[in-house]
């Protein structure tokens, strides 16, 4: 490669945290006008680099060149001045503000150096939607557009600063199929046309093979190989990432669909604003089957959850696990009747952070007599042999039993929420974003988990923002829009494509097109 097909430069990249080596003597050259996807384990140390290209963190060792100028002093203040952008995951945007007034955001046109001028905002905003094709309603508050909308506005407001090389981070993490080709289109435009360099930050290896020039493998802090996307497949990238084979074969379906173990009536859930997320909602779910649902976030689904699983009020509405009304319990009287619950968010819900995992293990199972003497007096051997048999068949890794929770990676986290919850041996299992933010190796596992359990005759509800997740492990799927079933299907009679469209509403069953 020529030096001047190099728009940046990773020289002998290390990135030092306190027992944590998250970039380990990384050397990458990017090139200006490709797409360029970045992949790894959870932990791998690609978002360290590209915050470090940012301008967020400072190196340990080693340099970064942007268009052949080293970089002298990390701040984004001053990368951003250099050319480069990023849109996060999570977007840094302010939801009253309007989608012009968000996009000019501290290089505000101004009447008189003084006031804000609006008019010549939206005049800005509409000239960029006419070089970059990306159309917005400059004049409508950023809380009133969808998802999709609100990644464009991302990255307009990069493109106002003057980005010619655009960081995305997890870009397609809450889009529908839809806006995710829309959104690949959009990065098709802006390489083509203007030369500009994408970097995608991303784990989900069929868009990587959909939407890259090239790709880089990051294992343990190290860059472990660069390819032409055109000389691997995902399968291949998936082994590379995790130093092993990854099957990710069909997953095998036994057993009978039983009698209802879960059914919901006419429910009725406000948010935590009062305002209505789930709308009249019924569903069944029956033994032995994967129930999964399709939404974007924000539709109702995770409501809808908590409503059954008792972290939230019902409105109104009937809840039954096992024909049993459990309508307005707390979550450990609905666990005693028999489901169990893997929450969304693994820090805030699942674990303690601050205890160990062999305590967060025992957690909901403290009182059980093996685990006790005489009623008060804990059993440490039992609560030990116990942890250590579950860390191990649950392939947890980590600081070991006596180690904090807190401490460990997110995908040995997740696996630890799945272990404690999956141990109760309930009927009813709801499971919330199985895999978000897990490595492909943990997915693999968590999936075979999941379906072991439906195999065993357990009812599962789903939710996962990932549609790939959700068509590959259920058994029926219905969509939710604006906290209402817009369509049921068993699996294989939609495509992800069509699915879309039950998602945003713009379709449902036995009604009109919104």
């Amino acid at each position: 490669m020529k030096q001047t097909d190099a728009v940046i430069r990773f020289e002998h990249i290390s990135m030092q945290f306190p027992g944590v080596l998250a970039n380990d003597d990384v050397s990458l050259e990017i090139r200006r006008g490709e797409v360029f996807a970045l992949i790894g384990e959870n932990g791998a140390g690609k978002s360290t680099l590209m915050n470090i290209l940012y301008g967020i963190q400072t190196p340990t060792a080693g340099s970064v060149y942007i268009k052949g100028v080293r970089v002298e002093e990390y701040d984004p203040k001053i990368v951003i001045g250099q050319g480069v952008g990023m849109v996060h995951q999570h977007f840094m945007l302010v939801p009253s503000f309007t989608v012009a007034q968000n996009i000019v955001m501290s290089r505000e046109p101004r009447k008189h150096k003084i006031f804000f001028d609006n008019a010549a905002a939206e005049a800005s905003v509409r000239a960029l939607e006419e070089e970059y094709g990306l159309v917005v309603p400059e004049s409508v508050p950023v809380e009133d557009i969808s998802v999709g909308l609100q990644q464009r506005v991302e990255i307009l407001k990069a493109l106002y600063r003057g980005a010619e090389i655009l960081i995305l981070d997890e870009p397609t993490a809450v889009l529908t199929p839809q806006e995710t080709d829309e959104l690949f289109a959009v990065i098709r435009r802006i390489v083509q046309e203007k030369a500009m360099t994408v970097i995608i930050i991303t784990h989900k290896l069929d868009e990587v093979m959909a939407i890259s020039d090239r790709v880089g493998v990051m294992r343990k802090g190290k860059l472990v190989g660069v390819h032409e996307t055109k000389d691997v497949d995902a399968r291949k990238l998936a082994s590379m990432m995790v130093g092993r084979p990854v099957l990710f074969d069909e997953l095998e379906r036994t057993g009978l669909v039983g009698d209802p173990a879960l059914r919901v009536s006419n429910l009725q859930v406000c948010d935590h604003r009062g305002l209505p997320a789930v709308r009249n909602l019924s569903l069944e779910l029956r033994a032995g089957e994967i129930l999964g649902i399709a939404a974007i976030e924000g539709n109702g689904q995770s409501e809808l959850i908590e409503a059954i699983t008792g972290l939230t009020p019902v409105k109104s509405g009937r809840v039954e696990v096992l024909g049993k009304d459990v309508t307005g319990q707390d979550p450990g009287e609905i666990r005693a009747a028999g489901l169990a619950h893997v929450p969304e968010d693994r820090l805030s819900t699942g674990i303690s952070a601050a205890a160990t995992v062999a305590e967060n293990l025992l957690t909901g199972k403290q009182r059980e007599p093996r685990f006790n003497r005489f009623g008060f007096h804990q059993n440490r051997a039992a609560v030990r042999r116990y942890a250590e048999e579950v860390y191990e068949r649950y392939d947890i890794r980590g600081a070991g039993v006596d180690g904090l929770a807190g401490d460990m990676s997110g995908g040995n986290m997740q696996k630890l929420v799945i272990a404690r919850e999956f141990g109760f041996d309930t009927p009813v299992l709801i499971v919330s974003q199985p895999t978000r933010g897990v490595d492909v190796g943990a997915i693999e596992f968590i999936h075979s988990r999941i379906m072991e359990k439906r195999n065993q005759g357990a009812a599962i509800l789903l939710s996962s923002a990932d549609l790939d997740e959700v068509f590959r492990l259920s058994d029926r799927i219905i969509t939710l829009y604006e906290g209402e079933i817009t369509g049921s299907f068993r699996a294989g009679e939609i495509s992800k494509e069509e699915i879309g469209l039950y998602m945003t509403g713009s379709k449902r069953q036995g009604g009109t097109a919104q």
